[in-house]
């Protein structure tokens, strides 16, 4: 038997592993079943240079439960280890067994197979387990099995032993604080979440199995009796469908497979992208796009990234752009860089260009979308405008991708392009600066009266909705010089496309002085500005509207990025303006004061019930009064 202790540079190299190396305790399965795999991908890679006779086709990973003896093992029938790589890939723990391999075979598939085998993954089965044996068996002739054991201390023994198989058996003697690691469900949900998609088959448990009656016995329908018994349960897919070429994969291929990676999501994505870059980094993955709600209540952790099969995290914000977090999917790199315990990304210059190919690869399968398939593009449109719209705000490259495909729908339903937008508008809606105005609601039901007196004027109204219109609008005025976004109640119809056309004013200046003040009181001076202006006759007696620039900025300030001056939030602030070529408003202009005050409360609670300002008790007796004016007529 030899003993020793083990080559480290502190004796407190186990608790350092135990509190600090590893976020997450349940990872240390995660480190020893990578391992296994690595261990059998190695003879797949030595089989294939000759130096092995093993059949790869036989290759697995069991982890075994016995909860009476209080060990979780893992077995693998790999490559297994000689007394002397015992000694050198386990007791010095500084060297990489793994960075070793790869060198040795580094022109052969071998380089991007192995996670690394040994070393520090392996140590992390000292923060759940009291003692931890190692029994292997190499796959070179003539091989000795080797038993080595170790308790937490850097003391360890090793000795030769019995072993049938050749490969490795890790046990792990759970210890007395990770008891939850000896429970069939906890192992079950590590292994699903860790191990689901790793390229050897893995073994965990059992299922039932039917299968025909031997004797050939026969129920009363004349079929055969169905028997069933307990086999083995393999709970990974070795050859998940972003390991495929998309040559090889049809339509249904992709929904199998994102049923199997959310078994819980009941809707269809809308389509997929499959990413296969082997140059200048190796990357894979398949990306799906969601049904998008309008209220940006999102979920970001729906991207899962493997490294060679195996998951590492679901927080990839770092190696996708910010908008790119709202997709589903896959991404497998060995390119990606990552600490020692491969759960926090590192900074690396292969993570930018990974990051900007995904960027391209989603822009130029939207373009594609749009120039082939463009009405079924439009089709979708309404679940993909946030992501874009999102996209276009968060990454320049992508703004600039998407002018070519972002779409604007009409309160009619039509579909346009920017440029189409405003080649159809024409001179119709270009103010006296020359600007083209371009209309739009982002209520078309309770904006629906500023809408139809648009209309009316040969005006086209486009329907832009959701929490990042302001933004969005705001940042194609940069970008083109000539347009103006202008809400449809954002002033009166007169103004939103101002002309060089004057009408009427059936009031005096003198009435309208003595009038302001009237409607000031009924208001508020705090938050309504009142003003008089003569419209068309068809417009209502009063009209409420509001800055363009105070909307955008308070709806910028509800989604962050704006709303606030040097004095603090931008307070609600509206505009009052009164249509002084309206007859009722000449009726008023000539009433006593107090009938004045009656008929001014009046109006104003209907232009403020006209722009759902009118709400509460005030409603309540708006209603009340309303019945009695007309119970008296």
């Amino acid at each position: 038997m030899q003993s020793g202790s083990i080559n480290v540079q502190t004796e407190n190299i186990f608790p350092i592993i135990k509190k600090f190396l590893y976020s997450d305790h349940e990872i240390f399965l995660r480190e020893l079943v990578s391992n296994a795999v690595d261990a059998s991908q190695k003879v797949k890679t030595l089989k294939h240079v000759g130096e092995l006779k093993t059949d790869p086709s036989k290759l697995k990973v069991e982890v075994l439960l016995d909860k009476d003896a209080g060990t979780l093992t893992v077995r693998d029938n790999g490559i297994g280890m000689t007394a002397e790589e015992v000694d050198k890939y386990i007791n010095q723990i500084a060297f990489s067994g793994a960075e070793e391999f790869v060198n040795k075979y580094k022109d052969s598939d071998a380089k991007n197979a192995i996670i690394g085998h040994f070393g520090l993954g392996f140590y992390s089965a000292f923060m759940v387990a009291a003692k931890v044996e190692i029994i292997t068996r190499s796959q070179k002739p003539n091989s000795t099995a080797v038993r080595w054991e170790c308790d937490g201390s850097p003391n360890y023994t090793m000795e030769e032993t019995s072993k049938k198989a050749k490969g490795t058996d890790i046990v792990l003697h759970i210890a007395e604080d990770s008891k939850e690691f000896l429970e069939e469900e906890r192992i079950s949900g590590i292994l699903n979440k860790y191990c689901k998609f790793m390229p050897v088959p893995v073994i965990f448990g059992t299922r039932t199995e039917q299968y025909d009656d031997p004797s050939g016995e026969k129920d009363e329908d004349g079929n055969v009796n169905q028997l069933s018994r307990e086999v083995p349960a393999q709970v990974n897919n070795p050859e998940p469908a972003w390991t495929k070429a998309p040559v090889d994969l049809k339509d249904e291929d992709y929904e199998e497979f994102y049923r199997e990676l959310y078994p819980m999501n009941f809707e269809d994505p809308l389509f997929h992208i499959h990413l296969n870059v082997d140059y200048p980094f190796n990357l894979t993955g398949i990306l799906f796009f969601p049904k998008l709600k309008q209220n940006m209540e999102l979920q970001r952790n729906k991207i899962h990234l493997y490294s060679n099969q195996v998951f590492i995290t679901d927080n990839v914000e770092n190696i996708v752009p910010d908008f790119l977090t709202l997709l589903h999917g896959v991404i497998d790199s060995p390119d990606i860089p990552l600490n020692v315990s491969r759960s926090y990304l590192q900074e690396d210059s292969n993570v930018k260009k990974i990051s900007s190919h995904i960027s391209k690869k989603v822009a130029d399968k939207l373009k594609s979308m749009f120039n082939n398939e463009r009405e079924d593009f439009e089709s979708k449109w309404d679940s993909l405008k946030v992501f874009i719209e999102y996209g276009m705000l968060t990454d320049e490259k992508f703004f600039d991708r998407s002018l070519k495909f972002l779409l604007f729908k009409d309160t009619e339903g039509r579909y346009e392009t920017l440029e189409e937008l405003k080649a159809s508008i024409g001179e119709t809606q270009k103010d006296k600066n020359d600007k083209i105005v371009v209309l739009y609601t982002s209520d078309a039901e309770g904006q629906h009266d500023r809408i139809r007196k648009a209309r009316e004027r040969g005006y086209k109204v486009l329907q832009l909705e959701g929490p990042l219109v302001s933004h969005l609008t705001s940042r194609l005025e940069q970008h083109d010089s000539e347009l103006q976004f202008k809400r449809v109640d954002a002033d009166t119809l007169e103004k939103l496309i101002e002309k060089d056309e004057e009408l009427p004013s059936l009031l005096s200046k003198e009435q309208e002085e003595k009038l302001q003040p009237v409607i000031e009181e009924i208001v508020g001076k705090e938050k309504y500005d009142v003003s008089f202006a003569p419209m068309s006759q068809d417009e209502q007696p009063m009209v409420i509207t509001q800055s363009e620039f105070m909307r955008r900025m308070k709806e910028q300030q509800a989604v962050g990025g704006g709303g606030f001056t040097m004095f603090g939030e931008m307070p609600e602030k509206y505009n009052l303006v009164v249509n002084s070529n309206h007859p009722l408003v000449e009726r008023v202009a000539d009433k006593s004061e107090d009938d004045q005050k009656a008929m001014v409360k009046q109006l104003a609670d209907l232009a403020r019930l006209n722009n759902g300002l009118l709400k509460g008790e005030e409603l309540s007796k708006f209603v009340e009064r309303s019945v009695e004016m007309l119970s008296s007529k």
